[in-house]
C-alpha cells in the first residue's frame, strides 16, 4: 500500500459511467480517505518532467484502424531533450490520452535511467516475475504430486493393493 493513499480519492467504475462515492476514513489520518492503491498508481517516487525539457511533436499513427488511424496525427512522440530518450504513444484514438499516456511512460524511463536497478519500476517488475516464476513452480509441484499418485494407484490396482 502507497504512503499517499489516506490522501487519493476512491473512484468506482461501473460500465461506460463513473460513479464518485464518500471514501472510508484511514484510522491513523481521520478525515481523510483510505484508498488501497493498485498498479501504476502507487509508484510515486518517479522523477517530475519539466516541460522546458520536452519537445513534443504529434505524427500519424500507423498499425490497425485503416483511415482512423491513417488520417489522424494521434500518435505522440515526445523527447526528454537533455538526455535524449524518445518515447512514441499511440495507444488510444485520443491526443489528450496518449500525451498523458506518453508522459508517464516518460517518467518511468527517466527514472530506470537515474536510478538503474534500483528504480521503482524495474524493482515492481522483478518482485511480479518472482511471484509468477513461485506459482509456477507450485504448479509444477503438485502437478508432479498427481503423477506420482496416478502411477501409484495404477501399480496398485495391477497388484491389487489399495494405494492409501
Amino acid at each position: 500500500m502507497s504512503r499517499l493513499s489516506p490522501v487519493i480519492s476512491c473512484v468506482y467504475r461501473w460500465s461506460s459511467r463513473v460513479i464518485w462515492r464518500s471514501p472510508p476514513t484511514h484510522p491513523s489520518f481521520p478525515g481523510l480517505p483510505r484508498v488501497l492503491a493498485a498498479g501504476k498508481k502507487d509508484l510515486i517516487h518517479l522523477p517530475v518532467l519539466n516541460e522546458d525539457e520536452l519537445e513534443e511533436q504529434f505524427v500519424r499513427g500507423s498499425g490497425p484502424g485503416g483511415q482512423a488511424t491513417n488520417k489522424t496525427s494521434n500518435c505522440v512522440v515526445l523527447k526528454h531533450i537533455p538526455t535524449g530518450i524518445v518515447v512514441k504513444c499511440h495507444q488510444t484514438r485520443s491526443v489528450d490520452t496518449n500525451r498523458k499516456r506518453a508522459r508517464d511512460i516518460m517518467r518511468e524511463k527517466l527514472d530506470i535511467r537515474h536510478k538503474g536497478e534500483l528504480s521503482e519500476v524495474l524493482v515492481k517488475k522483478k518482485e511480479s516475475e518472482m511471484r509468477k516464476q513461485e506459482k509456477r513452480r507450485k504448479v509444477n509441484e503438485n502437478l508432479e504430486r498427481k503423477r506420482q499418485f496416478k502411477e501409484a494407484l495404477a501399480t496398485s490396482s495391477e497388484t491389487g493393493k489399495d494405494p492409501v
